[in-house]
């Protein structure tokens, strides 16, 4: 173990020596660099690109790229990136996460490999966790980079297709990592190429990376219909569970947060619903139905994990404490939730396309990031994107005081201590960031203030227009600021003039997260860049966190020594017991995110399968070859189908006949005659000759170019609705997957058996739409690919040139199929009036 421990520290302290290298090679080039005019910068950038075409590497650009970086920010911004900047720059441009305490600059840091990879021309990603933020560094750091000769771009959710384009199309381009990953799938539905809106993913710089890659990364991104359900079942549902007693009638574990009737329960559902059994097939909506509601009432809670605004359940990131405009629960609980809130119930969704965010960040050439947290995430990191974390040494000793925690008895005493803690230190003019876990907790400190007629500010998802004006004057002397972990990202607290006297900035923690990163976020407010501060968290044995991994031995233990409100525990041991669930709850959403990237692993190797094949699609002229190919491939299954009986004489040639008929063919032109006495081989020589005679003549007919767009509308079409009704039944094999472990199974392989014999099972089925359609289809006027896109089928019953003609009868002649049609349009027979 200990060889291990030393591996990795090792590991650090050579990196740290190999940074130190890069920030001296880039310091040897600052006074050549300082004596250039501003155009003479200017002018570097485009020597570096034509140095870089000539296949000179980034590596050996490096140091002379940053130390131009370095001189334009001092022209520019007023700031010279220090050594340890230099050094996380470095890290990031290698492809690592560069771990630097809040306050050492990660935003200036980005800048030196930015630039350096924006030289190459294919686009660099630099990612925030939210628009704010996207906003605000794009502005200001965007103009040393337009200093510099690159343009740079803000991807936003409300720019239409085309500006999205435009901001994708420059050298740097800032986004959040929920717009790129839904871009990245709308552009894989689109109906045209030139509708697609970002380039190929080549390198990334992501701010906050634990956040995004850990935090977010328990929630796929999905993009979804509608799809009808009742609204009146989760009506019901919600009367029903409204009914009910917790223990008497349902458990609730809070743990694991599941919620399940008792028999009790059961029988008084059975009698409400007027049902015999609650778990018969028939009842499995009502069931589901149920379940959700309880799981609404008993573990969703207003203000904490939603909030109501204009009539609609908007959730609560419980990571950072804003709001998540667009998103809804799946499965049902959204409308549950709505039921519970008395709300209008919204159709559920089905799912259209999906993708986690682990394997959407795992498809860039390159992907780095900044934290102030990553350490204790060190071993996800490298298992799932292979990243390293280096942490890179402050620029100045941190002075800042961090105390231990105060555990209180009750909530009402801990709250009460808080409230007195601020009213102290606001009579000496010390300001003060109170830390909230929720929106309900940031209220209530709110209403002890005032009660003692303290001014102060809430910043939380229900006010955070105003997130910029409320931090600017977070730092003041005599400032009180009461937030959700939202302030806990992102945001630079300046302390005012003489602040630093009164002892910085003060950080009180009321509640402990159930990750240690977002706590160490709220920690790094305090105490930036050498500045003095102190940290201090209050908790309360009623405390969720401590409720969740046994504080009732500790409640005892001070009940017995007499220790009411007024006394807290301030101990080692006990931070250690906090620590030590916070490692727990940190596990456990470790492997539920490895098991959800198991399970989208299944999807992801579907999904580049059909993206790559819809990509052919739109980027290819001439898809004849394909359409033919599936053609094909229908006709050998079918016919393979039908002669695989050893005697020829129990060959059902009837079902090909009907088959051809139906699907590929005029019908008559292949009978059971033209197929009797010959091989499989000849069979499908046969039809196959049939076919290209039939294919030859419909393209004459339309045109070439028309058919090659009623080719792409057909393989567009097929492609998608096949695709989407997949992923939807994908989406519910994974939801009742884990009932298999109930009979000794692996959920998993089961999963990925199942799931790539029903990707089987839709490639076949694309192919039997596209050769159905293809062979049958009459071709409209109007043919567009928008039709596709609404989901319309192509009629092969409907022609908007053309009504349906009726075959030719003649009393005085025995036309032959192949014979010349009598009504002289030049076509045989059997393609012409001869087709019934």
């Amino acid at each position: 173990m200990l060889g291990i421990l030393n591996k990795v520290f090792d590991f650090n302290k050579r990196e740290i020596k190999h940074l130190e290298k890069v920030a001296d090679a880039v310091d040897a080039f600052a006074g050549q660099i300082e004596k250039l005019t501003d155009e003479q910068l200017n002018a570097k950038t485009d020597e570096f690109r034509e140095r870089f075409a000539k296949g000179e590497d980034l590596d050996s650009l490096r140091p002379e790229a940053f130390a131009v970086v370095r001189e334009g920010a001092r022209r520019v911004l007023g700031m010279y990136p220090f050594r340890v900047q230099l050094m996380g720059g470095a890290t990031l441009h290698e492809g690592n996460i560069a771990e630097m305490k809040t306050g050492e600059g990660k935003t200036l840091t980005s800048t030196l490999p930015v630039y350096l990879n924006a030289i190459t021309g294919k686009g660099v990603h630099v990612i925030t966790v939210n628009e704010y933020l996207a906003s605000r560094d794009a502005e200001q750091m965007g103009q040393l980079y337009e200093f510099l000769g690159l343009s740079v771009g803000l991807n936003l959710n409300s720019l239409s297709k085309d500006e999205k384009r435009e901001a994708y199309n420059c050298d740097i381009t800032y986004s959040t990592n929920n717009e790129l990953g839904f871009d990245y799938l709308r552009d894989n539905m689109v109906l045209y190429k030139e509708e697609r809106v970002q380039r190929p993913l080549y390198y990334a710089a992501i701010d906050e990376i634990d956040s995004v890659l850990i935090d977010e990364a328990r929630t796929p991104l999905i993009i979804s219909g509608q799809a009808a359900k009742s609204a009146q079942l989760y009506k019901q549902s919600n009367a029903f569970v409204r009914t009910l007693t917790k223990e008497e009638d349902y458990n609730y574990e809070e743990q694991t947060k599941g919620v399940t009737l008792t028999e009790q329960g059961i029988e008084k559902a059975e009698n409400a619903f007027n049902i015999e059994n609650l778990f018969d097939l028939t009842h499995v909506s009502l069931n589901h139905a149920i379940n959700q509601s309880l799981k609404a009432h008993a573990s969703m809670h207003l203000d904490i994990d939603y909030v109501v605004q204009d009539g609609e359940i908007v959730i609560v990131d419980s990571f950072t404490g804003r709001l998540m405009d667009g998103r809804r629960y799946s499965d049902g609980l959204h409308q549950a939730i709505e039921a519970k809130e008395g709300l209008e119930i919204q159709n559920e969704s089905m799912t259209m396309a999906t993708i986690t965010f682990q394997n959407y960040f795992r498809m860039y050439e390159k992907l780095s990031g900044m934290t102030g947290t990553a350490k204790t995430e060190e071993e996800e990191f490298r298992n799932i994107y292979n990243m390293q974390v280096v942490t890179i040494p402050t620029n100045k000793p941190i002075i800042r005081d961090d105390r231990a925690d105060l555990i209180y008895a009750t909530m009402q005493g801990k709250f009460e201590a808080v409230a007195d803690d601020i009213a102290e230190r606001h009579r000496n003019r010390q300001p003060v960031l109170v830390g909230t876990v929720a929106i309900e907790t940031s209220e209530l400190i709110s209403q002890l203030l005032s009660k003692r007629g303290i001014p102060h500010e809430v910043l939380n998802a229900k006010n955070h227009e105003r997130e910029a004006d409320i931090i600017a004057e977070a730092g003041s002397k005599g400032a009180v600021t009461i937030a959700t972990n939202m302030a806990g990202r992102g945001t630079d607290i300046k302390l005012a003039d003489g602040v630093l006297d009164l002892g910085g900035l003060a950080v009180i923690g009321t509640e402990r997260h159930e990750s240690r990163r977002i706590d160490n976020q709220l920690r790094g407010r305090a105490g930036r860049q050498g500045d003095p501060g102190v940290t201090q968290f209050y908790l309360s044995l009623e405390d969720e966190l401590m409720r969740r991994f046994g504080s009732e031995n500790m409640k005892n233990m001070m009940t017995k020594l007499g220790m009411d409100d007024s006394q807290p525990i301030q101990s080692g041991m006990v931070s250690r017991a906090v620590e030590s669930a916070q490692k727990r709850v940190e596990g456990n959403n470790f492997d539920s995110r490895k098991r959800l990237l198991q399970y989208d692993d299944v999807m992801r190797q579907q999904r580049e399968i059909i993206y790559k094949e819809r990509y052919e699609v739109l980027e290819t002229d001439n898809m004849r070859n394909l359409v033919e190919t599936m053609i094909d491939e229908v006709l050998v299954n079918t016919v393979s189908a039908y002669t695989s009986a050893d005697s020829a004489t129990d060959w059902n040639l009837k079902a090909i006949e009907d088959f051809v008929a139906a699907n590929l063919l005029p019908e008559g032109v292949i009978t059971v005659e033209d197929l009797q006495g010959k091989s499989v081989d000849g069979i499908l020589d046969e039809i196959r000759g049939e076919i290209k005679e039939y294919y030859d003549e419909k393209e004459v007919e339309l045109s070439p170019e028309r058919m090659r767009e009623f080719e792409k509308v057909i393989l567009l079409r097929a492609i998608d609705s096949k695709w989407i009704d997949h992923i939807d039944a994908m989406d519910q094999l994974r939801q009742g997957i884990h009932l298999r472990a109930y009979g000794q199974t692996d959920p998993l392989r089961e999963y990925q058996q199942e799931g790539f014999e029903m990707f089987d099972s839709m490639v076949e089925a694309i192919r039997i739409d596209v050769a159905k359609y293809a062979m049958k289809a009459e071709i409209r006027n109007n043919l567009e690919r928008e039709e596709v896109a609404k989901g319309q089928a192509v009629n092969p019953k409907e022609d908007g040139e053309q009504v349906k003609k009726k075959p030719v009868r003649s009393k005085d002649a025995n036309i032959g199929r192949n014979d010349p049609c009598p009504c002289g349009s030049g076509k045989k027979y059997k393609n012409c009036h001869g087709a019934v």
